[in-house]
């Protein structure tokens, strides 16, 4: 059984518990945050993507990568946690471009971050993976298209994309990903701790762990 497989077979589990939680993006949500200065190490960078409150007591830190069927097949799942968990969790965001094309992806997901589009690209070029992401024959041209429906600028997006900025973050995030021996996407890690019993259900029992630790001791 493949991530992907494990994935949706086990979903169901998660978004039950989760049930009846708000969506955690929208059109119109802030570009994600910057991590809170102290917060700089291999698993979380300044400059990474961080969705959730700056001040919430536990990080989920996925390694992910915008080609994955997997980490398509994730998101809805994260977004039930932390829609349920309010202002206790927070997710950031690490590049891991495996799939060939990957990296010119989130090229596009820079570029988009520099527009206060990261969000509604992002949740495109997921909806669309199939479209653009064929592993072996990416149609990157295609992934331009459906984020600049999406509302991106293309023209300048394209100049930002292949600024020395957005290579620096790209280069660090892949040396981060071989820090921490990141193999296969989604890689998840909550509050420091890699998730071992890799399925949603094991996602949130790690998560509940943290969330219970930090109040018990607070």
């Amino acid at each position: 059984m493949n991530r992907r497989t494990l994935v949706i077979a086990t979903a169901s589990v998660a978004i039950a518990l989760f049930a009846g939680g708000a969506a955690l993006y929208s059109a119109n949500a802030p570009a994600p945050a910057l991590v809170p200065p102290g917060a700089n190490d291999t698993l979380v960078r300044m400059h990474s993507p961080v969705m959730g409150a700056a001040s919430a007591p536990v990080t989920i830190v996925e390694f992910f990568d915008p080609s994955c069927e997997a980490c398509r097949a994730f998101y809805p799942i994260v977004k039930q946690m932390m829609a349920q968990t309010g202002t206790d969790v927070r997710l950031v965001l690490r590049y891991t471009p495996l799939h060939e094309g990957s990296d010119e992806a989130v090229r596009i997901l820079e570029a988009a971050r520099k527009q206060n589009l990261f969000q509604p690209v992002l949740e495109a070029l997921l909806a669309q993976q199939p479209v653009w992401a064929v592993h072996g024959t990416p149609d990157l041209e295609k992934a331009w298209q459906i984020a600049a429906a999406a509302g991106l600028n293309v023209e300048q997006a394209k100049k930002d994309a292949a600024s020395p900025s957005v290579d620096s973050v790209l280069a660090q995030d892949i040396a981060d990903v071989r820090a921490n021996k990141v193999e296969q996407t989604p890689t998840f890690f909550v509050n420091g701790k890699p998730l071992n019993e890799f399925s949603p259900q094991g996602l949130y029992n790690l998560v509940k762990a943290e969330i219970d630790a930090t109040k018990a001791g607070s």
